[in-house]
């Protein structure tokens, strides 16, 4: 029988595969469970033993536990990606988490405060948990090209949704100025450039 049966085309490239899991070692689970609580992530139903929080807007979760992993307590490292890196550095700040100065990344290290262009990828901070497993918060509104899989769009939380409607807005705001007019059809203008921006593509002019 030909690869391709009933289920469809088995071909490894078409199968979905969506990351839904990461295990953090931690030495106290009460400690950790209280802490990520604290950053305002969901509590989920889990299985005895097993804790599991998922990030506001995040698709993929955390979990952790007695004997989840023999990974040292500490010992992890992941991002977490935000569309505006100021505005998350202040609501942890205000919520009493303890998290580093927003810097940016430049090819002789590290400067202080964001990318002066804000652009994608570059703008970070650092957090970590109560055992040292760190965190480094990027500011992403910009996808590179291929990061995303033709013109699918999504956004996972309604700030994030506002915070590229304000981008669309400033930039549909330079597109009316070098026209010289106003532009009637600016919904399908932001549509254009909501996808651009998560696709990676040249946005509308």
């Amino acid at each position: 029988m030909s690869p391709k049966s009933a289920r469809g085309d088995a071909s490894i490239e078409n199968v979905d595969v969506k990351l839904e899991v990461i295990v953090i070692p931690v030495s106290d689970v009460d400690r950790a469970k209280a802490f990520y609580l604290r950053l305002g992530w969901r509590l989920d139903q889990t299985p005895p033993g097993i804790v599991q929080l998922t990030p506001h807007g995040s698709g993929c979760s955390v979990q952790f536990g007695a004997g989840l992993t023999s990974a040292a307590p500490g010992s992890a490292m992941a991002y977490l990606i935000v569309s505006d890196v100021e505005a998350a550095h202040d609501a942890l700040v205000s919520a009493g988490v303890e998290v580093g100065d927003v810097f940016h990344v430049t090819p002789d290290g590290p400067v202080d405060g964001p990318d002066p262009d804000r652009r994608s990828y570059v703008s970070r901070a650092t957090l970590r948990d109560p055992d040292g497993n760190t965190w480094l918060l990027q500011e992403i509104t910009t996808r590179l090209p291929g990061r995303v899989e033709g013109g699918l769009t999504s956004f996972g939380s309604a700030s994030d949704l506002a915070s590229a409607l304000r981008r669309a807005a400033a930039a549909h705001g330079e597109h009316e100025k070098r026209t010289g007019e106003r532009d009637d059809n600016w919904p399908d203008w932001y549509a254009a450039y909501l996808v651009s921006e998560q696709s990676g593509t040249t946005p509308p002019e």
